[in-house]
């Protein structure tokens, strides 16, 4: 393993001054400015370019070496990869920081300022996205090769603003300055057709084969990222697919004077590449999402193709040398264009192609949710995908034939596991799809895992039992401790040593230190420093003072109802209503900050971050309770601003309804940085939970199994609502407009919601709820409990490690070894 340059002396001095003439180098003959007239952005190019130069030498030696020793390949396909800013995290896995600080610092340059000149990039949403990022550097980090899969999106998701309180989707510019550590390959091009007719052919032989004329086609270009492991041990590759038009515009069309419907087509197919999740309440919405998953996914398998083609000839070794991992259902239709490039396109028998492409898919499966397991209507799909759909046609048919030989008779049953759902309009279930195309099928938390076996798959458990595996999420620590919160590092490496940063399990001898009041207090110091720096951001940005000494309690992540920021919002309001009934009562001070995006068709989150806003507006102008409540709502929640909250977090808010959330990992990446947990027992709550132990979390509300109970006697709350004063007194103020008092109504559907179809238990685990929050205010009010339990939650996570997860998958799911170094 490669060791970071010394710190002091000559060698060091060698390195400070190689990488000041390089950057001086990149800023003459790249950026094209004199030193003297570059502007920080201009800085910032200059070193991104130095430090890809150094990351180029470990990926050519990677590649080289993945060549030479014939490692089997894992191939990550997933719509999203958040992989946040990329200048500190190659700088840190290079062991470089200290050595561009320095030699930017001899230009005059603050390395510091350069960090915030670079753009997040717009690549995904939520912890889908961020779980993809995390894994991928961890498989550089243990030296196993891969590709990572996606779509190059112009504009992401979109930039999140407020007007008024009320979300407002914009168009991310991520790119408008370039992206320094890409690479674009136009030489990697492949062609994706859409729509046309099948035509069946006769051979010689009097056998027949498929041939599929699309309607039109558009180009998949290669954009690559190399994406550093740990002190440079190895480097992969993110490779991104930008769509082109086959044509720029139609020439004609522009001669004839229709400049704009010219370029009409080209429009068209590159909006393909444009943005991440556009709506699909439109049937072209629904359409585009349709060409973007097989955009990606076929010219993902045509380059891996490709590649084993080149490497080693004979497609009947794929299964030894390509192991691909489907994050989620939206590249399954992978699985059917395999099976078309295999059989149509290199004249590979059915059964063959079957075998290998079950061999080589594995698919992870995030969520129980109906709306993330994709269904797509057989119309769409027969008009744009027509060679697909019959074979998955093909597929459902011999997959039915093989369970009624093996006595399988049972017509609900096949109906169940059927890829074709025949209820209110025919459509595909990519769900079965991917359990039926994958060798092994993974749940992220036990929980979810034992969970999809009693649910959604539970039929296809009873058919193919085994299938069906556990692995738990992880994160990668460089970020989200090393990166995000250097001076709590270095209080750990002055603990427990500095190999603690190449063995993670080392953390746990930090558990001594619990006890240790110098070290709590250092701990403690450290927290409130970065929360002092988390309160300058959030009075630069919201113009709101926030008061260190006070509770952080922070609720960051994807708004939606089963997330239940309304359940934190209604506490509340109860707990304002109390501080106002009270005001000489010796109330613990409390900062409840929230971000997240709701998507841009979801009424009801977009309500709830407008009831966030109207709550924070009422709350922090009142004279009675002052500093001692303050709610904020962070616009534009990304993976920056993650780092910049997560350090300074002291309660972690993980409060889905039970059963709902797959894993999650923001509950990580705080727990790791010593916030306490206040959550169900839901999702890795519960692993968390045996890591940490419970006395070190605030566990409440209904499990799993009592929330489908509750469920199937019925979701009217008015029981659980008269049996709590302080929730009557808060839906009655919501209902009574005095959060709203330009619009008195507007929460007077929500109350209803609540009130009689409480699906998502917020009424039945708000008391539940409230009494947590009184034993977290109490604990806060002893520093030697509070300290000691933040202490022992960051020395107990090191399970959690996104190395840890890669290391199973690759032993029990990919067959894929670390290579040598």
């Amino acid at each position: 393993m490669e060791h970071f340059p010394p710190a002091t002396g000559p060698a060091a001095d060698d390195a400070i001054t190689a990488f000041r003439e390089r950057v001086v180098d990149k800023l003459t003959y790249y950026v094209g400015k004199d030193p003297g007239h570059a502007l920080e952005h201009d800085w910032f190019v200059a070193t991104a370019l130095a430090t890809r130069d150094y990351i180029t030498r470990h990926w050519m030696d990677s590649t080289r070496r993945t060549y030479r020793e014939g490692s089997k390949r894992v191939y990550y396909f997933s719509l999203e990869f958040l992989i946040g800013r990329q200048l500190f995290e190659a700088l840190g896995n290079l062991g470089l920081i200290e050595t561009a600080r320095q030699a930017l610092q001899d230009l005059g340059v603050d390395l510091d300022r350069l960090r915030k000149r670079e753009a997040d990039p717009a690549l995904g949403n939520g912890g889908l996205g961020r779980l993809a990022a995390c894994y991928l550097e961890s498989m550089s980090t243990m030296r196993i090769p891969a590709y990572g899969y996606g779509i190059r999106y112009d504009h992401g998701i979109f930039r999140q603003a407020l007007n008024d309180g009320w979300q407002m989707e914009l168009p991310e510019d991520w790119l408008s300055s370039g992206n320094p550590w890409e690479f674009e390959r136009p030489e990697v091009t492949y062609t994706i057709g859409f729509g046309g007719t099948v035509e069946v052919q006769e051979n010689t032989d009097g056998s027949t084969k498929s041939v599929w004329h699309p309607a039109d086609s558009v180009k998949a270009v290669a954009y690559d990222t190399p994406i550093t492991g740990w002190r440079g041990a190895h480097v992969n590759t993110l490779r991104l697919w930008s769509a082109r038009a086959a044509d720029p515009l139609s020439l004609e069309d522009f001669n004839r004077g229709d400049h704009v419907g010219a370029l009409a087509e080209r429009v068209r197919m590159e909006a393909i590449s444009r943005v991440l999740y556009p709506s699909d309440h439109t049937p072209a919405g629904h359409e585009l999402r349709l060409r973007q998953e097989i955009f990606f996914a076929s010219a993902s398998l045509q380059d891996i193709l490709r590649r084993h083609q080149s490497q080693h000839g004979d497609l009947l070794t794929l299964p030894d040398h390509v192991a691909i991992q489907l994050n989620d259902t939206h590249p399954v239709i992978a699985i059917p264009e395999l099976m078309r490039l295999l059989v149509d396109e290199h004249g590979m028998n059915w059964e063959l192609a079957w075998d290998i492409t079950r061999t080589v898919f594995n698919y992870t499966n995030h969520t129980l949710l109906p709306e993330a397991l994709e269904k797509w209507s057989v119309p769409l799909m027969e008009g744009l995908l027509p060679r697909h759909m019959q074979i998955i046609y093909l597929i459902n048919a011999l997959h039915l034939d093989e369970l009624r030989t093996r006595g399988c008779d049972d017509a609900k049953l096949l109906s169940t596991v059927s890829l074709i759902e025949e209820n209110g309009g025919r459509s595909v279930r990519m769900g079965n799809l991917a359990f039926l195309g994958s060798s092994h099928v993974n749940g992220v938390s036990a929980l979810h895992t034992a969970l999809m076996r009693k649910t959604v798959f539970k039929d296809f458990e009873s058919l193919y039992p085994g299938r069906i595996i556990n692995k738990t999420n992880g994160i990668t620590f460089r970020r989200w401790l090393y990166q995000a919160n250097p001076t709590l590092t270095d209080l750990i490496i002055r603990a427990v040593g500095p190999t603690v940063l190449d063995d993670e399990s080392r953390l746990h001898e930090l558990v001594p230190y619990a006890d240790d009041s110098s070290f709590r207090d250092r701990f403690a110091a450290i927290r409130r420093a970065n929360k002092v720096a988390l309160g300058r951001l959030v009075a630069d940005r919201l113009k709101i003072p926030l008061n260190p000494d006070a509770i952080f309690d922070v609720h960051i992540k994807r708004i939606h109802e089963y997330k239940r920021q309304l359940l934190n919002l209604l506490e509340t309001i109860a707990l304002f209503n109390e501080m106002r009934a009270k005001p000489t009562g010796q109330w613990v001070p409390r900062v409840k900050i929230f971000a997240g995006k709701a998507a841009a068709g979801y009424h009801q989150a977009k309500l709830i971050i407008k009831l966030a806003t109207d709550v924070a507006r009422i709350v922090n102008r009142d004279p009675v309770v002052r500093d001692r409540l303050k709610v904020v709502f962070l616009p534009n929640y990304n993976v920056s601003l993650a780092e910049s909250i997560i350090p300074a977090a002291d309660l972690s808010e993980q409060i889905s309804t039970a059963g709902m959330e797959a894993s999650g990992t923001g509950n990580m990446k705080l727990a790791l940085n010593g916030a306490l947990t206040v959550g169900t027992l839901d999702g890795a709550n519960i692993e968390i939970r045996e890591h940490v132990g419970d006395e070190n979390m605030f566990i409440f509300g209904l499990l799993a199994e009592e929330v489908a109970e509750r469920r199937r006697a019925g979701i009217d709350a008015t029981a659980d609502i008269a049996a709590s004063p302080a929730l009557n007194q808060v839906l009655e103020d919501l209902e009574k407009g005095i959060f709203s008092p330009d619009d008195r109504s507007r929460y007077k559907d929500l109350v209803d919601g609540l009130r009689h179809r409480d699906f998502f238990m917020v009424c039945a685990d708000f008391e539940s709820y409230r009494a947590a929050q009184q034993r977290i205010a109490a604990d806060y009010r002893d520093p030697a409990t509070w300290w000691k339990k933040a202490i022992l939650n960051t020395a107990r996570m090191g399970w959690f490690s996104a190395d840890r997860a890669i290391l199973e998958y690759a032993h029990q799911i990919w067959d894929a070894g670390p290579e040598k170094g």
